[in-house]
């Protein structure tokens, strides 16, 4: 930038015709003279009522995101700088806190205070936002756009501080690892720990990048720690796994997902048909059947396993099933990207041995219950976050974007969508916060009795509030609202991608059901008007 030239306004005045156009856009001079013919929009957009020649800052700024002055190829259309001047613009900064008003929760905001994070939270939100920015972000606005799964230079990375592990919240799976390279000893890591890294990778704001960055080990794994045997953990090779199941995991070198939903069994475990019969000595599991939106399912590894839920006789069990000879993996299209790589997964014929039996036979509804609060607890902490990037995005919007000659934000009837927005967010925060104070100080039994009903509630409250809020940042953002590039991107993406988020872990009716039947069984008997 030292090496570029410096005009005067009057000197950009000069160039203001087909052949030898040149704009000023916050304090930048570009010479468009070529990329007229080229512009996406069309040339005539370029030549304008005072755009030839003149600062043309707030025409861009009406139609284009700043990143589009980052990229190469447009770059290098400058020339030089406005003598004197300045500019006032600041793109994206690795690390940074939002200066947008309600961009971020409170207690990462100036001058408030909040009695849930310590200075070691605060310092490891620092430390989790710039390894995001860093390694996480441009690979998720790629894999976004081709449907690829996340690039493994991405897993590696964070094998390397142990993110993985941090995703599965505080435990003994936790016990003698360096956790993002020593900020937090596992001993203090916390449910606050967790939060902090589900809403840092929650800005890249892209849903399906999300899911396929191990979403399914964070909902297939648990069950393997709580219920597998030491050996199918960790020495796993004589037995079932030519490698060590859960190191390999955290490493990001091994994958995991849950197996249980099946075209005709959703939230009613009980319909599900995938069975498992004992083989005739009794060693092993002989597994058939279908499983259907599996998160994580369909991806190039062989080194897949399946945490599979089938009907045995004595019921429900839960058996984990290594990727291998008669398992079989097909996409399925959703409305939402590829990268989450969401799948059939058919088991014909697959033996796997008995110790692979998670929890004990016929039991297998208590290790699928044993995880349904921490997962919705998970999203709950994404859409919390979530709905702050679409805040950001309109409150962005609606200052620059002017109709009638006036900013959007003029308008009382925007106003009050956006303060629909705000205090939506803010109250989910508020309750998600609570919850997981109560998380930090239960015990894992004391949490499945108190919070199943609150947690139900939360997740019902924030997707529904989620909605809410995608369809006013659509109405805001109009035709750029549902176009998957430009101005309104994230809001398109938010859009159509929330009801993943309403369905997933429980849906809204079945959830508020939960919640309600939970609260009658606490009901004192005495109870009368």
């Amino acid at each position: 930038m030292t090496s570029l030239k410096q005009f005067t306004r009057e000197e950009v005045a000069q160039h203001n015709k087909d052949g030898d156009l040149w704009i000023i856009i916050d304090a930048k001079v570009y010479n468009l003279s070529r990329f007229a013919d080229l512009h996406p929009g069309g040339k005539t957009v370029l030549f304008g009522d005072d755009i030839p020649g003149q600062d043309a800052t707030e025409a861009f700024y009406g139609l284009h995101r700043h990143e589009v002055l980052e990229r190469a190829q447009y770059a290098r259309l400058q020339v030089g700088t406005v003598r004197g001047e300045q500019p006032a613009i600041v793109g994206r900064v690795n690390g940074a806190l939002s200066k947008v008003p309600y961009a971020e929760p409170t207690w990462l905001s100036d001058g408030y205070h909040s009695p849930y994070y310590t200075e070691n939270h605060k310092r490891f939100q620092r430390a989790v936002r710039e390894f995001v920015d860093e390694h996480v972000y441009a690979d998720a606005q790629a894999r976004e756009a081709d449907g690829k799964r996340p690039s493994q230079s991405v897993f590696d990375k964070m094998g390397e501080v142990n993110f993985h592990a941090m995703r599965l919240g505080p435990g003994k799976h936790l016990k003698g690892l360096t956790l993002m390279n020593g900020i937090v000893e596992p001993e203090q890591f916390d449910y606050f720990h967790e939060l902090i890294i589900t809403q840092e990778i929650v800005r890249t704001g892209n849903r399906g990048y999300g899911d396929g960055m191990l979403g399914g080990m964070v909902i297939g794994l648990p069950p393997v720690l709580n219920f597998g045997s030491n050996e199918l953990k960790a020495e796993a090779g004589q037995i079932s796994h030519p490698y060590r199941i859960v190191p390999d995991i955290f490493a990001g070198k091994k994958f995991i997902c849950l197996a249980i939903s099946e075209a005709h069994a959703g939230s009613d475990v009980s319909g599900i048909q995938t069975t498992a019969e004992k083989s005739p000595d009794g060693k092993e599991w002989i597994i058939n059947g279908e499983k259907k939106w599996i998160t994580n399912g369909h991806t190039t590894f062989f080194f897949n396993s399946f945490t599979t839920g089938c009907k045995t006789e004595d019921g429900f069990t839960v058996i984990l099933v290594p990727r291998g000879e008669g398992v079989s993996t097909k996409p399925i299209k959703t409305s939402y990207s590829a990268t989450a790589g969401t799948a059939y997964v058919t088991f014909e014929n697959v033996r796997v041995p008995v110790e692979n039996t998670l929890g004990s036979e016929g039991g297998g509804i208590f290790v699928i219950l044993s995880n349904f609060n921490h997962e919705r607890w998970v999203m709950c902490c994404s859409s919390a976050r979530s709905q702050r990037l679409v805040i950001e995005e309109v409150l962005k919007w609606i200052q620059q974007r002017k109709a009638f000659g006036r900013p959007l934000s003029s308008q009382a009837v925007i106003r009050n969508k956006v303060a629909q927005m705000i205090a939506k967010a803010e109250s989910l925060q508020a309750w998600l916060e609570n919850m997981t104070y109560q998380m930090n100080n239960m015990t894992y039994k004391q949490q499945s009795s108190k919070l199943a009903g609150q947690l139900a509630f939360l997740k019902m409250y924030s997707t529904q509030c989620a909605q809410d809020t995608a369809r006013d940042a659509v109405q805001i953002f109009g035709g750029r609202g549902i176009t998957q590039t430009g101005m309104g991107r994230f809001i398109e993406h938010y859009h159509r991608t929330i009801p993943f988020d309403a369905l997933l872990g429980g849906a809204e009716d079945v959830l508020g059901d939960l919640g309600v039947r939970q609260a009658m069984r606490a009901m004192p008997k005495n109870a009368r008007l």
